[in-house]
């Protein structure tokens, strides 16, 4: 028997969770009574109808309901957020996201924990493959590479939301209060020792998100943890750099030779070339005036955040 006490969270936002919920919960009741010695599970009602699931839970035995704890949501919200509000209300000494994927597989449970013991923080599944059309699959490809890319983050671009989390490491990401948030990016920007198990499940798409909420929320991965845009528009500016000393050259070859740099004749008209050295030094100046104001935006945006400068993962003294 393990003297750990467990908070298993999970979000219902789907009539197929609803569905799976009984088994669920009966699952990992069977599995966490016999091998941990304290749980709990907090469900996350994102928008389902709440008598349906008073229906499933009040035929449960009554040793299983004593440990589940039901927060109804107002109004739906992300997933993110959902899971959110249950990691607020866990209690344990570890925290446990496990998705109604995952269902007949409680086991998983014990796996996580136990390698958790072996000096990590935060263990997560990790799919093989994402089953998704082709060109879903070529945009998460895109999403990802621009946060490997433009960030220090870590984000595997396989993990499951399925994952434990020790307490030290889910007061840490509770600091980090923000609006806007994508929960595999603050695991990976508060840190801690972190390793993946390898499971057959492939990821699958988030039930009712549509491609409007998942580009949406691709959007506030890369505006609040990339330099993607300010980056974007410094390569629009040297551009306009390029393009502007073309326009130049051009205007004046077409003034002094009557012939532009691909070689066709054009007559010239007074006033022409100082026109077009004028709009190209304007449009020049305007993108970099745009680089300059999102460099000043980009740090309002992060001081506004507050975000700790350092956490600090342990104490230890000689």
């Amino acid at each position: 028997m393990h003297h750990s006490f467990l908070s298993i969270i999970g979000v219902i936002q789907s009539n197929s969770q609803l569905r799976d919920l009984s088994g669920w919960l009966s699952g990992l009741y069977a599995e966490l009574g016999a091998h941990f010695s304290d749980f709990e599970f907090i469900l996350v009602n994102n928008h389902c109808d709440l008598e349906q699931i008073e229906a499933t839970i009040r035929p449960l035995p009554e040793n299983l309901r004593k440990h589940v704890f039901l927060l109804q949501l107002s109004a739906p919200v992300s997933r993110d957020n959902a899971l959110l509000a249950g990691l607020d209300r866990a209690n344990g000494d570890y925290a446990v996201i496990f998705e109604f994927d995952f269902s007949e597989l409680p086991q998983l449970v014990g796996t996580l924990w136990e390698k958790s013991q072996t000096g990590f923080d935060i263990v997560y599944l990790r799919a093989r493959e994402r089953k998704l059309p082709w060109i879903y699959r070529q945009l998460y490809a895109v999403f990802y590479a621009i946060l490997r890319r433009y960030s220090n983050l870590h984000i595997d671009p396989q993990a499951h939301h399925t994952r434990i989390i020790s307490r030290r490491a889910l007061n840490s990401m509770l600091r980090l209060r923000e609006n806007s948030r994508y929960l595999k990016a603050i695991y990976a920007l508060v840190g801690y020792n972190t390793t993946s198990i390898e499971v057959e499940q492939a990821l699958l798409p988030e039930p009712g998100a549509s491609f409007g909420d998942q580009f949406r929320t691709s959007l506030v991965a890369i505006t609040s943890f990339t330099t993607f845009l300010r980056s974007l528009l410094l390569w629009i500016f040297l551009l306009s750099c390029l393009v502007a000393g073309t326009a130049i050259f051009n205007a004046v070859k077409v003034k002094l030779t009557n012939v532009d740099i691909f070689g066709t004749f054009h007559q010239t008209v007074s006033g022409w070339a100082y026109l077009v050295v004028v709009m190209s030094v304007f449009f020049a100046i305007t993108c970099l005036n745009l680089y300059i104001m999102s460099i000043y935006l980009s740090n309002i945006y992060a001081e506004i955040k507050n975000r700790p400068l350092y956490i600090i993962e342990s104490i230890k003294r000689y």
